[in-house]
């Protein structure tokens, strides 16, 4: 084993940011993230550091506190590992902890880190990929028609061309907020939606229908994660392609959606798929198949979306970016990582992600070391 590369330190740190304000989806409400860093320091000095988002309810199993304990059972499992052999540490995770895919992305993105920056290029190089500009949405959650169109027309003027509304309500509610957004913005702009498993699959097709005269680019998740079969026969009934979220986390999920035509798009979260390792299977796979990718957040900091960003910079195949989380956001503690100019975003040049934890941040939070023994 290289000694160099050998995993002597991982450090999980609480990482808690209240928001702008709160913020209301179809499966419940959030007034501040529930994130947790997870820092990796190897023999020769370096170390790398992830992010991981979690939403209780969001369908993964985890809350804060179970994947805390999580993060420290497999912190002690991986000190003393080779922290360049990756798929090697996924195993070992998989073994551990089958599901469990936010806390492990934690470790994958500070894995990815630490490998750029040991050979000393940003993370979109080591994917093979190019710096490209990329264009991100805005997000407009379950909000009065009134405030939907005021918020549409302030997502305009700060220069945004896509916004993204979440559904999952009930028929009247959910076309109305397109209808107001619609109306406030012309048709110049792109509009998307999320109903984040909120409709019935017999009501959906019907919500659809009278949302296709708003020029939708696409739905996610209309009906409940588990429930494929009724997700394709939906998508069978609209213009309005549809995006599998929630249903998806790996590449086992991918394949199973591709082989019974559930869905038109992919949509890509490192929170989901355990961090890079397995997202670019999941990519692979809709490449494969003819098919497209979107990439998306939860409630990361800067320092995800730098993550997820990389990704997309280097994947030509994703092509769509929902990367706003850090704008909801009341405080940014990062330094370096992704900038925004209206909805573009651009990348930094240096190795690993090219971004970090204020280090007067970090002492204020609460942590956990797994040191060699």
């Amino acid at each position: 084993m290289p000694v160099g590369s050998q995993i002597i330190k991982i450090e999980i740190f609480k990482f808690e940011i209240p928001l702008r304000e709160i913020v209301r989806i179809a499966v419940g409400s959030r007034s501040t993230t529930d994130n947790i860093l997870i820092r990796v320091h190897t023999a020769d000095g370096l170390y790398g550091m992830g992010e991981s988002s979690v939403s209780a309810g969001y369908s993964s199993g985890e809350n804060q506190p179970i994947a805390l304990e999580a993060a420290k059972g497999l912190a002690r499992l991986l000190v003393g590992q080779d922290s360049t052999h990756i798929e090697r540490l996924h195993q070992i995770m998989d073994a551990f902890l089958w599901r469990n895919a936010t806390i492990k992305s934690g470790f994958d993105i500070a894995l990815y880190d630490l490998l750029g920056k040991r050979l000393g290029i940003p993370l979109y190089t080591l994917f093979g990929g190019q710096k490209r500009v990329i264009e991100t949405d805005l997000t407009i959650g379950l909000e009065s028609f009134e405030k939907t169109a005021e918020k549409a027309r302030e997502i305009q003027l700060q220069g945004f061309r896509a916004i993204k509304l979440k559904f999952g309500t009930n028929r009247k509610d959910d076309v109305g907020r397109a209808r107001a957004a619609r109306e406030a913005v012309g048709r110049e702009m792109a509009l998307r939606g999320d109903a984040n498993q909120g409709w019935d699959p017999g009501e959906a097709p019907r919500i659809l229908h009278e949302l296709e005269q708003f020029e939708l680019e696409y739905c996610e998740e209309p009906v409940k994660h588990w429930n494929n079969d009724a997700m394709r026969r939906v998508r069978e009934q609209t213009t309005i392609p549809i995006v599998a979220d929630e249903s998806i986390f790996d590449h086992h999920d991918a394949l199973r959606l591709v082989r019974i035509d559930a869905c038109d798009y992919f949509n890509i979260k490192l929170a989901k798929s355990g961090g890079f390792f397995k997202a670019l299977k999941v990519n692979a796979i809709a490449e494969a198949a003819g098919m497209r990718c979107s990439i998306g957040c939860k409630l990361e900091s800067r320092l995800g979306l730098t993550a997820a960003a990389h990704l997309s910079s280097a994947l030509t195949n994703i092509v769509y970016n929902d990367l706003d989380s850090a704008l909801a956001l009341s405080l940014d503690p990062v330094i370096g990582g992704i900038t925004y100019r209206g909805g573009q975003i651009t990348l930094p040049d240096e190795p690993g992600l090219g971004a970090d934890i204020d280090p007067d941040v970090l002492k204020k939070l609460e942590v956990v070391a797994i040191t060699a023994e």
